[in-house]
């Protein structure tokens, strides 16, 4: 056994008590669980001592706070989740300076501002569209799988769960598909800016990278208010919003350009497509229960990797009075850390929480995409990227294993996101 692979089987960092627990630590956020699980049974309101943020882990809580939209507040600004107001002040500075200071996304926006925008984006992301995109899915799913499958080995993170939804995404958004690789640099850099780990001149830098992204897309924004398309994009540029008697202007265009689309649109299906075949790497059974019989477990198998492995791990509200929950108040004002992967895995809502369970009944009930009316508008697009990511690979492969001593099975520092930085697997094609 490599040296690798016995690290990967070290013991994760357990805390002996609630005052131990530091989510900014790049070794709990290797495996944060065990630390989820002490907050949910001895703190299941806890003020991080770090941030200062209230942290929310159990399920029936974090459904109460995520429907309660008058007394948890999505209304924020940039500034609200930084420690250090002033140096957000100055990458604000920055952005009104070289490019165009992002408004606040959708999911930053409480009603009716946030009514007016999500009919918006429900008309652009509606069903029939999204129907309309479920062949380039497929079609692409394939395409990549067979690029490499002569090869008898890939990193599945950057050779298939990267490009799947950013090439979808991208299309949609105006973006030519031999720049995904550029896209997906301003993405990371907008990605470790909000995971809070960064020192101010690695914060500069996600703020620059932005920019640049912002450039590359203006001119692509003016073409479709001439030229208007049946994309996305070209929806959300020329869509006449009634409440607010326009259309959306370049600031709030370039924030859900990266935030809402990109981010949203590609990122968290990265993170579970390469999430679902490590957690099968890890549990034979499943493999073969799911390879064997894919029409009965598949579905229940891709609510059971956001469930387990939630691609955002928590997000945050804002206290809008004063609340008392489990016997802690809440002030006005405070910041409140959903973290939704801790009410994932909590037993008073699931059974066997830390089990992949392709019988589960309740599956589906995960608050990966949230819940409310913030769920997000992209979970039906990131559904059928996951069903035909993880069908293709059924299809194409007869048998997979983690490639010996060439993981480092580490994921990105990251405080909201849970993104594996790759995943080298060998396998053997399926004889056609």
């Amino acid at each position: 056994m490599s040296d690798v692979e016995v690290n990967r089987m070290a013991e994760p960092v357990q805390p002996a008590s609630p005052d131990e627990v530091n989510l900014l630590d790049v070794e709990v956020q290797e495996c944060p669980y065990p630390a989820y699980k002490m907050l949910r049974d001895e703190a299941p309101i806890w003020k991080d001592p770090v941030t200062g943020f209230y942290t929310v882990t159990r399920y029936e809580d974090l459904r109460k706070v995520l429907m309660d939209t008058e007394s948890f507040s999505n209304s924020r600004s940039v500034e609200d989740t930084r420690i250090n107001t002033d140096r957000a002040k100055r990458m604000r500075a920055l952005y009104e300076e070289k490019g165009w200071l992002p408004a606040p996304t959708l999911a930053a926006r409480d009603d009716p501002d946030h009514r007016a925008l999500r009919n918006l984006f429900d008309k652009t992301f509606r069903a029939g569209k999204i129907k309309e995109l479920d062949p380039d899915v497929q079609e692409l799913a394939y395409r990549l799988i067979d690029d490499f499958i002569e090869d008898g080995r890939c990193d599945w993170v950057r050779q298939f769960a990267v490009p799947l939804p950013l090439i979808i995404i991208g299309r949609q958004m105006g973006a030519k598909e031999e720049d995904i690789w550029q896209i997906k640099a301003w993405t990371d850099a907008w990605v470790k800016k909000l995971g809070m780990m960064q020192t101010e001149d690695e914060e500069r830098w996600s703020v620059e990278m932005e920019i640049e992204q912002q450039h590359y897309f203006q001119p692509i924004i003016e073409k479709l208010r001439q030229e208007p398309n049946d994309s996305l994009l070209s929806d959300l540029v020329n869509t006449f919003i009634p409440e607010w008697g326009r259309t959306l202007n370049d600031n709030e265009l370039h924030g859900e350009l990266t935030g809402d689309t990109f981010v949203g649109g590609s990122e968290t299906s990265t993170n579970a497509l390469s999430a679902g075949i490590m957690l099968l790497a890890d549990d034979r059974d499943s493999w073969l229960k799911l390879k064997n019989d894919p029409d009965k477990y598949l579905k229940t198998f891709c609510e059971e990797v956001l469930r387990l492995e939630g691609p955002v791990q928590g997000l945050f509200r804002i206290a809008a009075r004063d609340i008392e929950m489990h016997g802690v108040t809440i002030p006005k004002g405070a910041i409140i850390n959903t973290r939704y992967a801790a009410a994932n895995r909590d037993e008073r809502h699931f059974e066997c929480p830390d089990k992949l369970d392709l019988e589960r009944k309740n599956a589906g009930s995960h608050l990966a995409f949230g819940s409310g009316i913030h769920h997000c508008l992209g979970a039906p697009l990131a559904r059928r990227e996951l069903y035909w990511g993880f069908k293709s690979f059924i299809d194409r492969i007869d048998d997979f294993w983690l490639a010996p001593g060439k993981n480092k099975f580490r994921h990105q520092p990251n405080f909201c996101l849970r993104a594996l930085k790759e995943l080298h697997i060998e396998f053997t094609p399926k004889k056609h």
